[in-house]
């Protein structure tokens, strides 16, 4: 059996909202212990005091979490807030690890979490799941799920994302006990007897010609068919009737994201700044040679894409109803969707009624299912279900 408990507050003082969070965490599982509590909370906090208070009124056996853009735990978005997963299970083991300075020891970092899990040494559970969330701005996120997905032979379902500041990409933290750190990774093990089902889908679909990228160096995209990369948006730009502005590419940006081909379907990667010499900073490593192409979507397609992921994680858990929900999307989806965010929150509650949900915005997502390496995504929906 499976006890889950979710609260949310926009109490502005760090001690006084992690009092909040856990008294409500405990009236819910009536005094119960979590065995492990996911915490997401806007930079607008004093972490360490949030942390604490949260570790000393609720006394969790795990407290794991990270820095967000945006924060949910309902129909309706909300940002500068603090929301909370409590889990109570006889059914479910979990652990926790964290792996520091990724700048400097990507590799290290991803045998650091694994050398954890006590899956490849433990009996009696079928179902092998982490959730894994990174410091954003560290960088090698997607090479960090490579190699967490090469060591453990692809043995374990992925979820999570990138630690978010609110949109400053400045600083992001991720959380263990009571401490916050930047330029690390960690990871929440989940052993069950139950699966818990992973959806993913990000609803954009191609709207220009592909593309062949001709030079890139990890996150900067510099040409396209041999041509400075803002070429290619600037033309995309005209043919549309939007408009481009080089000062501030931004806003443009963010509605015409670039989507890689990867067979019959396209892995997305949100522009993000425009350089002098025309090459395009990314929220992700792009590679020479990959063919891609503008992207385009409505803010009806995200909420349509909220659907199908949440619909196929369903289809994963084999019969078994929904408990609770981790979801976590996109901090580009929120801005360009703006109040319509709300609708993509709204077809995830819809769908997975009565079970509850909390997430977050993040600067990237994660999601990697059995014998699927790629795991490693940005304005995408991703839906991990827990079972009752």
């Amino acid at each position: 059996m499976t006890d889950v408990a979710v609260s949310q507050t926009n109490v502005t003082d760090s001690y006084e909202a992690g009092v909040f969070l856990s008294q409500e965490l405990k009236e819910k599982l009536n005094q119960k212990i979590p065995d492990a509590l996911i915490l997401f909370t806007s930079p607008r906090y004093d972490y360490k005091i949030l942390l604490k208070a949260i570790n000393d009124t609720c006394h969790p056996k795990i407290l794991v979490g990270c820095s967000s853009a945006g924060e949910f735990s309902s129909s309706t978005p909300q940002i500068s807030t603090a929301c909370a997963m409590a889990l109570c299970s006889d059914d479910m083991l979990f652990s926790s690890t964290i792996g520091k300075g990724l700048r400097a020891d990507m590799v290290g970092v991803a045998k650091e979490l694994v050398a954890a899990f006590k899956g490849p040494h433990t009996t009696g559970y079928a179902y092998r799941s982490a959730m894994v969330m990174t410091d954003a701005l560290a960088g090698y996120a997607d090479n960090l799920i490579e190699q967490i997905t090469v060591l453990t032979a692809g043995a374990y379902q992925l979820f999570g994302g990138g630690a978010g500041d609110d949109a400053k990409f400045q600083r992001t933290h991720v959380f263990h006990g009571t401490e916050a750190y930047p330029d690390a990774a960690i990871a929440l093990e989940i052993l069950s007897n139950k699966p818990i089902g992973i959806g993913v889908h990000h609803g954009w679909e191609p709207a220009s010609q592909l593309m062949r990228v001709t030079e890139s160096d990890g996150s900067k995209l510099i040409s396209l068919n041999a041509a400075a990369a803002v070429d290619a948006f600037q033309e995309y730009a005209e043919s549309t009737g939007q408009t481009f502005n080089k000062e501030d590419p931004l806003p443009f940006f963010l509605s015409n994201v670039l989507g890689i081909q990867t067979g019959n379907n396209y892995r997305l990667r949100v522009p993000l700044s425009l350089n002098e010499d025309g090459s395009i900073n990314c929220a992700a490593d792009i590679s020479v040679g990959s063919m891609i192409c503008i992207m385009k979507a409505t803010e009806l397609s995200a909420a349509k894409a909220a659907e199908i992921a949440t619909k196929s994680a369903l289809a994963q858990s084999n019969s078994h109803k929904p408990k609770a929900a981790l979801f976590f999307d996109c901090v580009a989806t929120r801005l360009r969707t703006g109040q319509d965010f709300g609708l993509e929150l709204t077809a995830l509650q819809d769908t997975l009624l009565p079970a509850q949900f909390v997430g977050c915005n993040t600067y990237e997502q994660i999601a990697r299912a059995e014998g699927q390496f790629g795991g490693f995504h940005n304005c995408t929906a991703v839906v991990s279900i827990i079972p009752d």
